[in-house]
């Protein structure tokens, strides 16, 4: 996963809370032969007065730099990746002043330099599945768009997300038979309703291939059992994990991951 060097050429507001930054690279090549709809980058963040090599592995770096001097990393979905042009978009979410790469996007301007290594990813909606099942919060927007761009027009899909209110409602395209549902926090944490309007969804015939991500204590203990569960979806029809924890970083949420791993025996 190299390190790639962007630079921002765009910007715009999707809601009050997503903001997209549009960037450019003279080399995109590393996404020639990624054909995943949740494909991502991991956003390289250096500290102030630290010096790093060209070529930053935060892997590596774990093993030579001091905790406190590593640069902060933090991953984002890339939407409509082209080589030729290399060009591609991401979106942010912005809570104010929270967070590290959040306020950067909130202030970020054309010219600006953004550093990122990848690209990774694992889900594209199956072509041969019945229907399709897309749920998420803000974080995950980005891959659900991507996801329903791709879909054929006679595709069926019931689409799920958790925003803050009416006005933090993105335009998203969509098959002609699909359902979009928006979920409203209004001030609130939002926790359980993503899975009250899951469990809600009136379940079709057919094959299902679904895509769940979010908040992961919502994801992995709320929806992920009534799923696999009570629903007996197996787990080639499921991409499910959490996009971030509520009241961790993302340094803390990776070791929430691992344990919860752990703890299921996955």
């Amino acid at each position: 996963m190299p390190t790639i060097r962007f630079t921002v050429t765009a910007t715009s507001w999707i809601t009050p809370s997503l903001r997209r930054i549009s960037l450019h690279t003279d080399d995109l090549s590393g996404f020639a032969e990624s054909i995943f709809t949740d494909r991502y980058v991991k956003l390289v963040f250096p500290k102030p007065g630290v010096e790093y090599p060209e070529q930053i592995d935060v892997r590596e770096l774990r093993g030579t730099m001091a905790p406190e001097d590593l640069p902060v990393v933090r991953t984002y979905t890339a939407l409509h990746p082209d080589v030729a042009s290399g060009t591609l978009d991401i979106d942010f979410v912005v809570h104010g002043d929270e967070g590290t790469a959040g306020p950067w996007a909130a202030s970020a301007e054309i010219g600006d330099v953004l550093l990122a290594n990848g690209p990774g990813g694992a889900y594209r909606p199956d072509p041969s599945a019945d229907w399709h099942l897309l749920v998420g919060d803000e974080s995950a927007l980005p891959a659900v768009t991507a996801a329903l761009e791709v879909l054929p027009r006679d595709a069926v899909a019931h689409v799920i997300v958790l925003v803050e209110s009416v006005e933090y409602e993105p335009q998203l395209a969509a098959p002609e038979g699909a359902s979009i549902a928006f979920v409203h926090r209004n001030g609130g944490t939002g926790d359980g309703l993503l899975t009250d309007a899951v469990r809600a969804v009136d379940w079709r015939d057919g094959r299902v291939h679904a895509f769940v991500h979010g908040e992961a204590e919502e994801v992995m203990r709320g929806i992920r059992p009534y799923l696999r569960t009570e629903r007996g979806l197996q787990r080639d029809q499921l991409s499910i994990s959490g996009y971030w924890r509520r009241g961790r970083s993302e340094d803390g949420f990776r070791q929430w991951k691992s344990e919860f791993a752990r703890a299921e025996g996955d």
